[in-house]
């Protein structure tokens, strides 16, 4: 990977990890604050893909197909997730998002695209990973131990239905991943699409098909939008644009060496929660987290 492409990557970790700590405070509205973003991204970058499109033209049959298609992917994705964390612990349904959704990225781009990664990428790939499935379960042991903690002599096993629930939609939720970002790929590196332009189409997108959710839900959102007004704005002004770093890395050096680097935002998001939110097992969390950053720095080289 050249190191232009490693940067985007690097600054699309930082941009993603800070929104994604904006928001843990408003993670229970879920769907209403999705929107309240999807919004605010709309304000934010409309008006730059308007002057993008005037600079460089737009395929327009490339941009419709392939901004619907995506928008489609991502809420499916968002409402995967969402009815995982449900359905079963997170603590499951996480770790097999974030560590099934890059591996399949990479085995589908190489099937898929051709692409021929080199053996020390594919290393780097496997140990990111496995890192960032060290880092999930390390949530896990330390919720379990604050639970024992606080409630008695222990906390009892999960039951069978909500452990083969949360690993179900976990491994979906993985698949949505790759899915929307083998899609995305193909797009903007084939289809003529700046990932300006691709990424404001794919926010309309998601805000039309969430639109009747808000409306069935206006007295939440007006909450909502009163406690979160901040948060909102920084996820509609980060979330974007980490995407477009990441699409315009795709651009640039294969889906199967990007996709699993931008895990490194995970590694950021598990430390701040750590260092700023005080979340328990730190040691388990940093183990992974090395881990995680070793495989970057082989992807960096490969």
């Amino acid at each position: 990977m050249s190191f232009f492409a490693f940067t985007l990557v690097v600054v699309a970790a930082i941009a993603h990890a800070a929104w994604n700590l904006a928001s843990k405070k408003a993670s229970a509205s879920g769907l209403t604050f999705i929107w309240l973003g999807a919004a605010a991204s709309t304000v934010f970058y409309l008006p730059l893909a308007v002057v993008d499109i005037g600079l460089n033209g737009l395929e327009l049959r490339s941009f419709l197909l392939g901004a619907s298609v995506s928008a489609v992917l991502h809420v499916a994705y968002m409402f995967l997730l969402q009815r995982g964390y449900a359905a079963g612990d997170i603590s499951v349904v996480y770790p097999m998002a974030r560590g099934t959704g890059p591996l399949l990225t990479v085995i589908l781009a190489i099937v898929i695209f051709g692409e021929r990664p080199p053996p020390l990428a594919l290393l780097g790939a496997l140990v990111i990973v496995a890192g960032v499935v060290a880092i999930g379960l390390a949530g896990s042991a330390g919720r379990r131990r604050v639970r024992t903690a606080s409630g008695g002599p222990g906390m009892p096993p999960a039951p069978p239905s909500r452990m083969r629930a949360g690993t179900v939609y976990g491994l979906l939720t993985g698949v949505a991943i790759a899915a929307y970002t083998l899609w995305d790929a193909s797009v903007v590196t084939g289809g003529g699409v700046s990932p300006l332009t691709f990424m404001v189409g794919c926010t309309l997108g998601e805000l039309v098909l969430l639109t009747p959710v808000a409306l069935r839900r206006r007295a939440q959102l007006a909450v909502v939008w009163r406690s979160f007004k901040r948060e909102a704005a920084i996820v509609g002004l980060l979330s974007p644009l980490s995407y477009i770093l990441v699409l315009w890395a795709m651009q640039l050096a294969p889906v199967s060496l990007v996709a699993p680097a931008r895990e490194l935002s995970v590694v950021l998001v598990s430390l701040a929660g750590w260092l700023i939110y005080r979340e328990p097992n730190p040691v388990q969390r940093m183990a992974g987290a090395i881990v995680v950053l070793g495989g970057v720095a082989l992807l960096a080289v490969a």
